[in-house]
């Protein structure tokens, strides 16, 4: 740091508590915009005087970079996948298909061996396009206030969208269709095998042995078995902490803090938002993405995969905002923010879905 840029911060320091001293002397309490203003301009040593609104002195640059900083996913299951930011090309994924693998040869005494050669193919595939809706907050409400709500309302934002985004990834990693009679091994169909819930549209109780048979279906496909992961629907991990007392007590006393533990060789988050599959001819089939609920025929699942299968990215963010003191008709301000992101198969094999099985 040069001592110009030294000098402001002491001279944007000096100005903010000063500025709040004699508004206090006077009777008055300080806003807390003024003073984040002012601790904006400090960190960045940017100006001298601090701007008495709700995102005076807030840059956007700052706030996007900060997004992006922040953003590694406290959906923490999401930080398993693996992340290829390189990738990205005007918010789109560029991927290279390399063909099928060569065939392998044991104690081969036939000769001259076969040649052959293989065919690779480019893969586009657009980010997919995250808005949250604006908030607004007047002056008004920012008089007097005892917390820093324009902070806290930017943290929302990007907790709102983290959510999205994981609910969004879990969709997309699930298998888009297969079968519970082994017809469709890369994309296998586990369904649960306990007793009946008994509730309307009564479901079978998710059970360890369901678990056990999903890290079958893996092991039949030779899935390393380090990085399998299961996203459970949350009706299937309240059955599995009513029935084992082990898992109970491994999930509802976490030492690292995360909401993950390890089961079978697999390490286990919750999905709130789960996919859902319809049956017809013994083809369970996933429900396109956000579709209307219809709980008499949609049967929830939990997801199993191997992260390394997966990969995902995060594109360009941005910031929208309008500013108070250009707002003269209403004296509020307005903020939302953008963000691409995908996350995807990048191979479908060893996607497998645990669906709810009806009872008769």
């Amino acid at each position: 740091m040069n001592m110009k840029s030294f000098n402001r911060i002491i001279a944007a320091l000096l100005f903010t508590l000063a500025t709040a001293f004699l508004l206090m002397s006077t009777g008055l309490r300080p806003m807390p915009s003024l003073l984040t203003a002012g601790g904006t301009a400090i960190l960045l040593g940017l100006t001298s005087a601090p701007k008495a609104s709700f995102f005076a002195g807030l840059y956007p640059e700052l706030w996007t970079g900060e997004l992006i900083n922040k953003f590694r996913f406290d959906k923490s299951w999401l930080s398993l996948i693996p992340r290829r930011d390189d990738l990205v090309n005007s918010n789109a994924v560029h991927l290279v298909d390399i063909g099928v693998d060569p065939s392998v040869l044991i104690n081969n005494t036939a000769y001259p061996i076969a040649t052959s050669g293989r065919t690779d193919s480019d893969i586009t595939l657009s980010l997919d396009k995250f808005d949250t809706v604006n908030t607004t907050i007047t002056d008004d409400e920012l008089y007097n206030l005892p917390y820093d709500k324009p902070g806290s309302v930017l943290q929302q934002h990007r907790l709102a969208l983290e959510d999205a985004t994981a609910i969004k990834s879990a969709w997309s990693l699930a298998p888009a269709s297969g079968k519970t009679d082994g017809s469709t091994p890369n994309t296998p169909i586990v369904l649960t095998t306990g007793a009946s819930d008994n509730r309307v549209n009564a479901r079978k109780i998710f059970t360890p042995n369901d678990l056990i048979r999903a890290k079958e279906k893996l092991d039949e496909l030779d899935v390393p078995s380090t990085g399998r992961i299961v996203l459970l629907d949350f009706y299937h991990l309240n059955d599995l902490l009513t029935l084992d007392e082990k898992f109970r007590q491994q999930w509802m006393n976490k030492d690292s803090g995360t909401l993950m533990t390890q089961m079978y060789g697999f390490t286990i988050a919750e999905n709130y938002r789960p996919p859902v599959y319809t049956v017809a001819g013994g083809v369970y089939t996933k429900k396109a993405f956000g579709a209307a609920s219809v709980p008499a025929t949609d049967q929830r699942s939990s997801l199993f995969f191997y992260s390394q299968r997966a990969v995902q990215a995060v594109g360009s963010a941005k910031m929208y905002y309008s500013d108070a003191v250009i707002n003269p008709t209403t004296r509020q301000s307005t903020v939302g923010f953008r963000i691409y992101q995908l996350c995807l198969q990048k191979k479908a094999m060893g996607f497998g879905a645990i669906v709810s099985d009806t009872t008769a």
